[in-house]
């Protein structure tokens, strides 16, 4: 089933176009991966998706049910971001305000939620600790528990292993492959890791010169995957 829906789509700021006529379609339960050049468009489709910037023509049609209250987000962190002096707890918890409207107090069933993202992401014994206190991968994960709490069917993920050792790299992507194959999840996930991509997901999106949408397989088979699908740690070789 459908749930998310571009049709010839175009994509720009400050008067300049960086994508034009893309078309695709995001189906209950696939992983996503967009891939291509820096500069090509990708954040911008994703703000595009989550109703943050406006396209310069065509449109994004939510469909079998989906809602913009249903899609969770996990952007790119900043320095500043970093330092934040709220509790795991307040940051998870505030995840749920997607569905809050205009009710200034978590009901019981947000708080449940959250509890239960915590645990998920094995946060449980982290919970009142200060979220600057916390190791990178930690606050990726505190990061994603919160993008749960909006997520009721499509998880937007922007870069989430960007600046992860190598360990705790492989953790989030087993992360994020469960929260697919597990918890039927829909992902849709920018990566500058193409190895990673075609490891994990079953749809590619590339942006760039030429555009590429279909199964991972088909990717890996397609003239444009060459020298976006090297092994891991051959980059900039």
């Amino acid at each position: 089933m459908a749930q998310l829906i571009c049709e010839n789509l175009s994509l720009g700021y400050d008067g300049r176009e960086i994508v034009s006529d893309l078309s695709f379609q995001i189906d209950e339960g696939d992983y996503l991966c967009i891939v291509g050049e820096n500069g090509s468009g990708k954040s911008t489709l994703m703000k595009t998706i989550l109703g943050l910037h406006e396209p310069v023509r065509g449109r994004i049609i939510m469909d079998g049910g989906t809602k913009q209250t249903d899609i969770g987000y996990l952007p790119q962190q900043t320095l500043l971001q970093r330092d934040f002096p709220a509790s795991v707890w307040e940051i998870v918890l505030s995840g749920c305000q997607n569905s809050s409207g205009l009710n200034p107090f978590y009901s019981r069933e947000q708080k449940a939620r959250a509890r239960k993202n915590i645990e998920k992401m094995g946060l449980n014994e982290l919970s009142k600790r200060c979220y600057r206190e916390l190791s990178g991968g930690q606050q990726q994960r505190v990061l994603l528990a919160r993008a749960l709490c909006a997520a009721g069917k499509i998880l937007l993920l922007d870069e989430p292993v960007s600046g992860l050792d190598p360990k705790v790299t492989e953790e989030m992507y087993r992360i994020i492959s469960d929260l697919n194959k597990e918890d039927g999840m829909t992902i849709i996930m920018i990566s500058h890791d193409v190895s990673a991509a075609v490891k994990y997901a079953d749809k590619i999106l590339h942006i760039g010169k030429r555009i590429f949408f279909g199964k991972t397989a088909d990717y890996l088979g397609d003239e444009i995957s060459r020298g976006f699908t090297a092994p891991r740690g051959s980059e900039g070789a």
